[in-house]
């Protein structure tokens, strides 16, 4: 802030020092990529001729949720997959990608107008469409572009997945997320409630066969967890169950590390997995299943969850047993490709999705030059961001006391329900606590929507919103906080 002495600034800084080195070691951990022990379940040998029966149109969304260098990764997944998709087969006009796209020619890119998602990757960005781009990447367009509406998109190309009752979908979606929401760089996030009304409504339409999703984000299983219907025709995995973090990955001060003029993390760690397994198999020949397996156990640590997280499957599981061609088309120079003979690293390292931000600002401000006044605006930056995270955490945990008493306030609020139920009874009520809570202590960003199920329990103990207004009034004001302005950067009174 601006107001924050010198001292305090050094003492941040201190404290984000020993964080980051935390961070880059304890919670790197390693994640080795194949190990020839593992073995791909037996299926019967395929002539590589396309399938006699026909198998429609494949579409696909892909979608990156967010803004900013330090999310360089989401839109670097992003266009990987475009990539993978493109050489599988599939037709430009039937892949619509959303995507900020102010990461290929940032003032942070070293190399301008490429981005990489393999610290020995090539350029993933070329021939990307933009689609939907900047203040166009936002829930509303990604529901109309998901039902075929084209009078209810706004700006972009107006590309929708116009499909027939015999094509199949593939979406993926790379973003930050929390308890019942995924993230995007324009408000409002997307609720669960929401994605899933439309999924039905696409199914009840009659416009598909089959659907396949994808989703990187933190706590991704609680978009689906208790909601997601069996009998829509639409199977689902994610890199998160209800109440743990994704992982980022090929981040500077990590083994394998990014080319080292990168201060970014340059992909997530179960986008990496699939993808670079659909790059190294057969898709004609591996199934879904198989896919899912080799994710799971690569993106849990070998089964340690040590620096890893639980991919998770929803929705109707009888679609596993299908090709994985079927959704995202099929390369025939992969034929040429085996385990064996394609040279991997041995290991992978992570970071808290949440925290990959701070080691971007924490890299750059290493870089700059003593003195300077970018580094000063830096270490603003970073003082900033820390003393909102603390005031948000602060926020919840008080408001929780003023609610519920200071006994019973901590384990109200991160109570988890049993798997099977849904994050909350009443979805209106969570998307009313959450705008009580920001009118008064500011916006949530994409770190505080960790706090979602805070809110939701909140709303299942069947607290009234002006009790919720009432409490939020007392604390925020209390301690006289200042408000987060997300359009600014900064803090405003």
């Amino acid at each position: 802030m601006a107001n924050s002495s010198p001292i305090n600034g050094f003492i941040l800084l201190m404290l984000l020092y020993f964080f980051i080195a935390t961070i880059s070691g304890q919670a790197a951990g390693r994640l080795d990529r194949w190990e020839s022990t593992i073995k791909m379940p037996t299926e019967k040998v395929e002539t590589g001729e396309e399938d006699t029966d026909e198998i429609g149109t494949r579409w696909a969304v892909l979608v990156a949720g967010s803004s900013g260098f330090g999310n360089y990764r989401h839109q670097a997944d992003v266009c990987h997959a475009y990539q993978l998709l493109i050489k599988g087969g599939l037709k430009e006009e039937n892949i619509v990608v959303f995507m900020y796209d102010d990461i290929a020619t940032n003032e942070f890119n070293p190399r301008h107008g490429v981005i990489i998602n393999h610290p020995q990757g090539q350029d993933v960005y070329a021939g990307v469409p933009k689609d939907y781009t900047g203040e166009h990447v936002n829930a509303k367009n990604l529901y109309a572009v998901l039902l075929g509406d084209k009078n209810g998109v706004q700006g972009g190309s107006g590309k929708v997945i116009d499909s027939k009752p015999n094509d199949r979908i593939f979406l993926y979606y790379s973003d930050h997320g929390g308890p019942g929401v995924l993230g995007m760089p324009n408000m409002p996030f997307l609720y669960a409630v929401d994605f899933i009304e439309v999924l039905k409504k696409k199914h009840a339409s009659g416009s598909y066969k089959e659907m396949v999703l994808y989703i990187e984000a933190c706590e991704s299983g609680s978009i689906f967890e208790g909601i997601m219907p069996e009998n829509l025709n639409i199977y689902v995995t994610t890199a998160s169950n209800a109440e743990e973090s994704s992982w980022g990955t090929y981040c500077p001060g990590m083994d394998p590390p990014p080319p080292p003029e990168y201060i970014t993390c340059l992909g997530d760690l179960y986008s990496v997995a699939w993808m670079e397994d659909s790059e190294t198999h057969n898709l004609k020949k591996e199934t879904i299943q198989q896919q899912y397996d080799s994710v799971k156990y690569r993106t849990s640590n070998y089964n340690t969850y040590n620096g890893g997280s639980h991919v998770m499957e929803y929705g109707n599981k009888s679609i596993k047993a299908e090709t994985l061609h079927l959704y995202q088309g099929f390369d025939p120079a992969a034929e040429k490709i085996t385990q064996n003979n394609i040279h991997l690293n041995t290991h992978l390292e992570v970071i808290n999705q949440r925290d990959a931000d701070l080691l971007f600002m924490w890299q750059r401000y290493k870089q700059l030059k003593d003195g300077s006044d970018k580094k000063e605006e830096t270490l603003k930056q970073i003082t900033e961001t820390m003393m909102h995270r603390t005031h948000l955490d602060g926020s919840v945990r008080l408001i929780g006391d003023f609610l519920f008493g200071p006994q019973r306030g901590p384990s109200t609020l991160s109570a988890a329900r049993p798997s099977g139920l849904p994050l909350v009874d009443n979805w209106s009520c969570l998307k009313a606590m959450v705008r009580i809570f920001e009118s008064q202590c500011g916006s949530l960003t994409q770190y505080g929507m960790k706090h979602m199920r805070a809110f939701a329990n909140i709303c299942n103990k069947g607290i009234s919103e002006d009790e919720m207004k009432a409490a939020s009034m007392a604390v925020c004001n209390r301690h006289n906080f200042e408000l987060w302005s997300p359009s600014s950067g900064g803090y405003s009174a």
